[in-house]
This record gives structure tokens, C-alpha cells and sequence, in this order.
């Protein structure tokens, strides 16, 4: 999905702060993640409490399709959406967005029953209502705390952006590595290397705050007056930022919700 981004040529604007075209398509990108975190919300609420829902997703090998499709999608969209469509990369926000959301009402499943669980790495959880209202502010504030600085900084962000990226394909591959050696019992589960994976996702999600807000600010001097690749950006920015204020809400929650 960063195949888009990094077409985009890089051009600094000493006005871009009271630029009227930036504002209106920096709200256009921020909408649309609102939109979705709403509607990613309202399925996770439902997937949880509403027994029929919960009982379909949870209950069901359809688990297994809410919880690998966004990562199939993301893959997908890599070798099929080289030249990618505004319906297209719409279709695949919203796709991702519906996915994650169900799979997100594990946590109100929880809270509703009030039952507490232990992580793979046997990190001891317990979950109300309160704890994911908490980590959800605790997100929201810190993401528009870090997307605010991506926008309005001097600092050249290219460099500190291309390096997470590829902290964060490394971590990917070391969670999935993680994920299948205590299944083939070559390794024991360990809690120190959950919360170590978990948080790196959490704080390379941070830096890519900043650096994604301001690679959609320089992108939109360079596409200005090319409408078609400027509403295919904006879907590409709300989905980069969908997921990456989930991995932050994930760890935020991990560490409200943890009794260890």
C-alpha cells in the first residue's frame, strides 16, 4: 500500500499551514478515519454483546476469515492494486475496516462477561467497559498529539519514516516466526517477548503517525490538480491510519487490562 506513497515527489510549501486545498483534504483524510474507527466500533460493540453475532464470529471457522482477511487484503492490494482506483482502494478500506472491527469485539465479548484470559505469552487480562473507553481516549489523544506534529514540523520525517517501515515488516516476520514455534514446541511462550513485540508494534505505529501525515501533506502539493489520485491518497492515508491507531489501541488496552 506504500507503493502510492512513494511516488509521490517530495515538495515543501513555506504557506502549507494556511493552505485552504491542504486543510480541505488533510479533513477529507481524517473523516474518513473517523468514519471507519466509528464504524469499526459499532462492529465490535455488536460482535460482542449481541449473542447471535457473537455466537456467528466466535463460534464458527468464520473466526478464522474476520481474523486473517485484513492481513490477506493488505497482502492482496500490494500485487493487485499496483495502479490502484479511488472505488477500489475505497472498497478495500471499508473491507479492512468491517474485518478488524469484528474482530475487535473479543474485547466487548469480555467485558460483558466479565471474564479475565491469559495472552499466548500468559499475560493475565481482565476487561470492563471503562478499561476500553480509557484506552480508547488514551489512543485518540496521543494520535492526534503525534499526527498534529507530523503536520505542522520542519523536520524532514523521510528518513525516521523509511526506518520503521522496516522495523515493522521485521517485527511482522519475527510475530509470525513467534506465533508457530511454541505451536511446534521448539520454544515456550513468553510474556516478555508479547509485551516486547506488542509494544514495538505500538511505538513504530506512533512514529508512522507523524511521518504518514506528513508524506499526505507534501503528496497533495505534487497531485494538487490531479483529482482521480487525490481521492485514492485519502483512502490510502485513513487506511494506513486505521491501522496504525488500532496497534496502538491494542497495546494501550494490553496495558490498562493487564493484572501481572
Amino acid at each position: 500500500m506504500n507503493d502510492f506513497n512513494s511516488t509521490v515527489a517530495r515538495g515543501r510549501t513555506m504557506d502549507a499551514s494556511i493552505d485552504a486545498g491542504l486543510r480541505t483534504f488533510m479533513l477529507g483524510v481524517y473523516q474518513k478515519l473517523t468514519l471507519g474507527i466509528a464504524l469499526s466500533g459499532l462492529l465490535a460493540f455488536a460482535a460482542g454483546t449481541w449473542e447471535p453475532l457473537t455466537q456467528l464470529i466466535f463460534g464458527t471457522p468464520l473466526y478464522y476469515v474476520v481474523a486473517f482477511a485484513p492481513i490477506a487484503l493488505i497482502f492482496g492490494s500490494m500485487f493487485f492494486m499496483k495502479n490502484p482506483s479511488p472505488t477500489g482502494s475505497a472498497i478495500l478500506y471499508w473491507a479492512i475496516v468491517t474485518f478488524v472491527g469484528l474482530g475487535l469485539g473479543v474485547y466487548f465479548y469480555m467485558a460483558k462477561s466479565g471474564m479475565s484470559y491469559s495472552t499466548a505469552g500468559g499475560i493475565s487480562q481482565a476487561l470492563n467497559y471503562m478499561t476500553i473507553a480509557k484506552a480508547f481516549f488514551i489512543t485518540a489523544s496521543a494520535f492526534g498529539a503525534l499526527s498534529l506534529w507530523g503536520y505542522t514540523t520542519k523536520r524532514d520525517l523521510s528518513a525516521i519514516g523509511s526506518f520503521a517501515i522496516m522495523a515493522i515488516w521485521a517485527l511482522f516476520a519475527v510475530s509470525v516466526i513467534y506465533m508457530f514455534l511454541p505451536m511446534l514446541g521448539i520454544m515456550e511462550p513468553s510474556s516478555g517477548m508479547e509485551w516486547m513485540i506488542s509494544g514495538g508494534f505500538a511505538l513504530l505505529s506512533a512514529v508512522l503517525v507523524a511521518w504518514q501525515t506528513q508524506e499526505l501533506k507534501e503528496g497533495y502539493y505534487s497531485l494538487a490538480h490531479d483529482g482521480r489520485s487525490l481521492a485514492v491518497m485519502t483512502n490510502w492515508g485513513a487506511l494506513n491510519f486505521f491501522i496504525m491507531f488500532v496497534n496502538m489501541f491494542r497495546f494501550v488496552l494490553m496495558m490498562l487490562a493487564s493484572r501481572d
